[in-house]
This record gives C-alpha cells, structure tokens and sequence, in this order.
C-alpha cells in the first residue's frame, strides 16, 4: 500500500547482537522471557511517561522507548506520522454560588473563553426548555468509553435541540471518577461546550440543577491540533507472508492497565518472535490516535498494512487485557489480587480453535467468541472488514477505564504474564513448521 499522504518517517535500523535460537524456538511459546518481573519493568516504564493522550509528551516518549527496543532487536522502524485534536487546557471549572468543581473538557474541545459561559443550571432528564441553560446529564451507571454511545449521544443531542447552552455529563460508573469519552477527530461534533464531571462532585450540582440556581462553566482551553505517530517496527524474514501485531498506545490519562497490559504482551511477543524466527515476516505496530476512534490504526491499516493476501495472521491486543479485580464494599473499591474478567477475545474460525485451547481457565478470555462484527471490538473491527483473516483480537473496560485513576495499582506483571503466555501459545499455534 501506499505510504501515508501524511508522510511516513523512517528510522534507521539495526541488527541485534545475540545467539540464534534453535529451530523448536519458532514453535515454543515458552521461549525467550516475558516473565513476570520483565513484564513488571515494562508496565512501571510505561506508566512512568504520564499521560499518553495523543501526540502529547507521554505519548511521544513512549512512542520512542519502543521504537529503541526495537530497533535493538534487529526490528527496522518508521514512524508514520498524523495529526490529531489538541486542546491546552488553562481552566476546566463547573461553579455554582461558592461551590466549584473541576470538569473534563470533551473532546473536541469547544471553549468557553476566560470568563466562563453563565445560565441556569437544568437537568436535562425535565421537559421543557433549555434555552440559555446548562445541561446536567446524569447518565447511567455504566463502563462508559465513547461520547458516540447512544446512551450519550441521545440525551446530548436532545439538550442541544432544546435550546442548551452547553452541557455537563456525569458519568456514573463504578470509580466515583471522572471518565473521558473517545470521539471522531473528523465527524462535525457538538458546536456548544461540552465537559464531563465526576459522580464524586455531582450531588451539589444536581441538587442546583434540580432548583435551577445560576452557574458558570468555564472551558478556557487553547484549541488547535498536534503531531502524532504510529511506532511500525519490521522484520523480515524473506517470507512471502507477514505476522501483523498492533496496539494502541495512547489514551487520555496514564492508562497503566488500559493501554500497558497491551503492550507489554505486545513487547513480550516481540522479543520472544525476534528470537524464534519462525518463517514469516514480522511487522509490529504501536499506534497512537486510538482515542480519536482508532484514528492511528486506521491511517497504518489504509496507507501501510501489507495487503489481506500478504498477512499470514494479524493479532490485535486492545484495552484492558490484564488490568486488577476491585472488591465493592459501598464507596470503597478494595484491589484484588485477581484479574477484572471484563475483557473479550474473539478470533476468526482458522485460528478460533487454537486460540481457546491458548486461553483455557484464563478469567473472561476463555469464551473466545467469533471474530465478526457483532462480537470484535476496537481496532480489530475495521481490519477484519478490510479482508484479513486469520486475525485475533482483545479488547476491553476495566474498572479505572478512561479515568484519571489508571495508574500501577491496577494492573501487575503477575496479572500480564498468563495472558502473554496465552498470546504466544496462540501465536506459535499458526506458525509454519
């Protein structure tokens, strides 16, 4: 395919020094490390880079650590470069009387200026005008990951078409935290302000909201867009097939179990593939964008991806693939030392088989469901539409998705390293003898 008309930088590459594996290697999922401790360093340096929101610092450095590692590994890497959204937020405030609470402004961000926008504060759930209003939409309790679910989109666009000013979302689900929704970089979006606020923060704001009290919300934000890039790292074998890994990397808050526990799986098989040498070439990507509905994947998967006939397998490790358990005791989460099973594994029938006996008695992943477009998510959507089969793919929401709150204490080494001995097993299952 093409390269990216917004251009593709390539980096140099170099071949890695070590010993050559033995030909069982290319077979032997076990091969080649990816224990528990290396997965741990792993998580910590991830974590470590902060915020990964797309073509920001984190996101960037992290972008390069990998992009380091691999080169190392004898793996020759580009980076193919994309605009996203970008907003430098200088003030994010929702204010009523002497209560203030700070809000997360939505994506893309519509800004308010330095002085706030003022009306009364109305829940949306009452009939009736809202003109001038703010909006305060209490949604549902729920994992939410995306402004486009209907749950969201109705109740927003209902607001708006009744005359709202703006409008405050409460997203309701079970950290008691403030959870940023994904959008489409691309699509036209709400014109008025929108900004997401803490359960934790709401009982005030709904009570004001209730009695329809005077409130300002302030967006001050300077608004524009930034660069990005995708990590594709190649290895080529001389095969006339290529193995595809990808994984997002990028998200709007550190996302130590969201997008960590992917790509340590995805770095382990990296590692463990550059030394089995099966007889496939391997390509290995690491976008950034996802929270811009995949925007990343989507640019490699139209402008870089080898052809469908080209790909021996394609596997993608999404969101939450091995992030901690949470015990509910009221308002308290406790941690558990187990998995959150709140995660999907699908695969398409040539592999299916082989990759439920992979992930036999691992919590939520045991059910591999059909790979088509009523049980795939994320990415792997789009790729299996494009035509690639055999393909594999993960995703899903754990408990501190999409909340400030994503940090080590939710995901482990300990918890990692079963699911990246299962992705190897499914791997090595596929691989040409």
């Amino acid at each position: 395919m093409s390269t990216s008309r917004r251009g593709l930088l390539v980096g140099t590459g170099m071949l890695a020094a070590g010993a050559a594996a033995s030909a069982r290697a290319a077979v032997d999922p076990a091969a080649a490390g990816g224990d528990a401790a290396w997965l741990q360093g792993v998580l910590e340096r991830f974590a470590g880079f902060g915020i990964k929101a797309s073509g920001g610092p984190g996101d960037t450095a992290s972008g390069a650590w990998v992009e380091g590692d691999l080169t190392a590994l004898g793996y020759r890497c580009e980076r193919q470069a994309f605009e996203t959204p970008d907003a430098d937020v200088r003030t994010a405030t929702l204010k009523v009387g002497e209560r203030t609470a700070s809000v997360y402004p939505q994506a893309i961000v519509k800004t308010t200026g330095p002085g706030g926008l003022s009306g009364p504060l109305k829940l949306a759930a009452t009939p009736g005008s809202l003109e001038g209003a703010i909006a305060l939409i209490v949604l549902p309790f729920k994992r939410w990951g995306f402004i486009g679910d209907p749950d969201v989109a109705r109740p927003l666009t209902d607001a708006f078409a009744r005359g709202a000013a703006a409008a405050v979302l409460v997203t309701t689900g079970p950290t008691r935290e403030v959870i940023a929704l994904n959008v489409h970089p691309t699509q036209p979006g709400h014109a008025k302000p929108v900004a997401t606020l803490a359960p934790r923060d709401a009982e005030p704001f709904v009570a004001a909201a209730a009695a329809g009290q005077a409130a300002t919300l302030t967006v001050d934000a300077v608004v524009g867009r930034r660069a990005a890039y995708n990590v594709i790292a190649r290895l080529d074998r001389g095969a006339k097939k290529t193995l595809i890994v990808t994984t997002p990397r990028s998200g709007w808050f550190t996302c130590a179990a969201e997008r960590g526990a992917g790509l340590a799986v995805w770095l382990s098989l990296a590692h463990w593939l550059a030394a089995a040498k099966p007889r496939v070439n391997l390509e290995f990507v690491a976008t950034s964008g996802h929270e811009y509905i995949y925007y990343g994947g989507e640019q490699y998967l139209e402008h870089h991806a080898p052809k469908p006939a080209d790909t021996h397998l394609w596997v993608h490790i999404g969101a939450s693939a091995a992030a901690r358990d949470w015990h509910e005791f009221g308002q308290t989460l406790r941690p558990l030392p187990t998995p959150d099973s709140s995660r999907v594994l699908t695969a398409t029938p040539q592999v299916i088989e082989a990759t439920r006996r992979a992930f036999k008695g691992i919590s939520g992943l045991e059910a591999v469901y059909p790979a088509d477009r009523a049980n795939a998510g994320g990415e792997l959507v789009n790729v299996i539409e494009a035509g690639y089969t055999p393909a594999i793919g993960l995703y899903g929401g754990h408990r501190f998705f999409h909340t400030p709150g994503d940090d080590m204490r939710c995901v482990s080494g300990e918890l990692v390293a079963p699911v990246a001995k299962a992705f190897r097993a499914a791997v090595a299952a596929s691989l040409p003898a």
